[in-house]
């Protein structure tokens, strides 16, 4: 059943219907592209692959003679283009691999019909047809109803542009996260360029506690609220944010400034310390500070910064119970063991409570600081995805960044980096934050292992596993403190012993 129609007077709306599409196209999608001869299938494959290479100039020779043509390093992986026109035999699709391709990558095929019984089942459909006009064109599309609602998404993220002054702009997918969040990049045409996040609302998953999905009791933003009411809390008290230019609250749709590409970390992914130990500064700088809980947005609505609460730090921690455990042991674990975790976890949460308390940014590390060159020292450090924003123990952002998730940070570094915190925060009591250091560590790194095994089991994300190593390090690293005797007890007498 047709679930889009779209409208294209001439050649340059298909060739922008192509860059549409593109936008909305993931890994393992398989697009069928149907229509007569004439009908503008290998145009709008073209904009499609100039699109994902971000080359409007790129050559795209039609695959009629060779029946396919991949390419690499697209954000779907490899992207194969087949033409079947002339195929005789459907076998002949046996020796392509297109189940192959479509574990690691994306389809585009022209004239699926030909060998329709062969071909994996499409995940669009995009039918064309002429239109009145020569250069005129009827595009219907239809599908799987995950990757239709994707196209529609990115239909509404052309027409706000278009409505926004940006009529004239070419995107380019930039990344997605984890999350369900995806960000592109503008390109106005004046060559300059600004940021498009691209962040819908999601609906709660299923209650699992109280009535209460994960992300209400680990206070997790549900909408892009949260990032605007961060943004200019932090921009507020003179942080460097990314300015917003633009935004729709209610459809999850921002734009914003690029900070640039800046690392903390070098082309081999090794930290480079100097610019840690300033990412460690602006930590200090930010916890010096007295921040207030809630921000006007400006739709009128209150953005509340929600506290990390005991509730949220159990919730996070349990993951390691919920996914890793049984990864790990290859057994689910007993009542006892089960009852044992949540008791240590309760009685530490309690005691990092008691702790200082401070805005936390929740990702502060690597991935999410832009180093910025050529400005005052206070503002080299840029600040991404904070959305998740919380009121809670500051030393969990520092064990964010001085333990990084992505990079390996040595032993040496890590003692020097946290050195440096505390004789920036003096007078301050340098042994109870220790302690809490110690634990908010330990419950970043217990959650983490969690969700990077979830991210393999349940996402397909089987990357997050080259991570686990030095999560496991870091675990071990925080263990040694005092305050976490219990919890070393149990990790050496549960997890290790399979």
């Amino acid at each position: 059943m047709t679930l889009l129609s779209i409208s294209c007077s001439d050649e340059a709306g298909t060739l922008r219907f192509g860059e549409t599409l593109a936008l909305a196209l993931r890994r393992n999608d398989c697009v069928w592209l149907v229509g007569d001869l004439g009908a503008g299938k290998t145009t709008l494959a073209r904009a499609i692959i100039r699109t994902m290479a971000g080359d409007e100039f790129l050559e795209v020779p039609s695959p009629t003679f060779t029946i396919m043509q991949n390419y690499e390093d697209m954000h779907v992986g490899q992207l194969a283009h087949l033409d079947l026109y002339r195929i005789e035999y459907e076998a002949e699709l046996d020796e392509l691999g297109i189940d192959e391709i479509l574990t690691d990558g994306a389809a585009l095929i022209e004239w699926p019909e030909k060998a329709a019984s062969n071909l994996p089942a499409p995940s669009l459909v995009i039918s064309l047809s002429q239109s009145g006009e020569d250069d005129a064109r009827m595009i219907e599309v239809s599908g799987e109803a995950n990757a239709v609602s994707r196209v529609e998404r990115s239909l509404v993220l052309r027409k706000y542009l278009d409505d926004h002054g940006h009529k004239e702009s070419h995107r380019q997918h930039l990344t997605g996260d984890a999350s369900s969040r995806a960000y592109e990049t503008v390109h106005r045409d004046d060559g300059s360029h600004v940021i498009l996040m691209n962040a819908p609302t999601q609906p709660d998953g299923p209650p699992i506690r109280d009535g209460k999905p994960y992300s209400k009791i680990a206070n997790l933003a549900e909408d892009m609220s949260a990032f605007a009411g961060m943004a200019y809390l932090l921009e507020e008290e003179g942080f460097r944010v990314p300015q917003i230019y633009d935004l729709d609250l209610d459809q999850g749709i921002l734009l914003i400034e690029d900070l640039g590409s800046g690392e903390i970390i070098d082309k081999n992914r090794q930290p480079i310390a100097a610019r840690y130990l300033v990412s460690m500064e602006t930590l200090a700088t930010l916890h010096s500070k007295v921040w207030r809980n809630e921000v006007k947005l400006p739709n009128g609505k209150i953005h509340h910064v929600p506290p990390f609460d005991k509730q949220a730090m159990l919730i996070e921690v349990e993951l390691l119970i919920d996914w890793y455990f049984e990864w790990k042991t290859g057994r689910v674990p007993s009542d006892q063991e089960y009852s044992e975790f949540q008791n240590i976890w309760s009685e530490l949460v309690d005691n990092v409570l008691l702790s200082e308390q401070s805005i936390v940014l929740r990702d502060y590390h690597s991935p999410n600081i832009i180093w910025i060159e050529n400005v005052e020292a206070a503002n080299q450090t840029g600040l991404i995805d904070f959305q998740d924003g919380l009121i809670g123990p500051s030393s969990y952002d520092v064990a964010s960044i001085a333990q990084d998730a992505r990079v390996d940070i040595p032993v040496q570094l890590e003692t020097e980096l946290l050195d440096h915190y505390c004789k920036l925060r003096i007078p301050f009591d340098e042994k109870k934050f220790r302690s809490a250091y110690a634990i908010m560590a330990a419950q970043r790194v217990t959650k983490v292992l969690g969700i990077f095994v979830r991210l393999s089991k349940r996402d397909g994300k089987d990357a997050y596993l080259a991570h686990l190593p030095r999560m496991e390090d870091y675990l071990a690293r925080s263990l040694a403190h005092p305050t976490l005797k219990r919890y070393r007890e149990w990790v050496e007498t549960v997890l290790h012993q399979a």
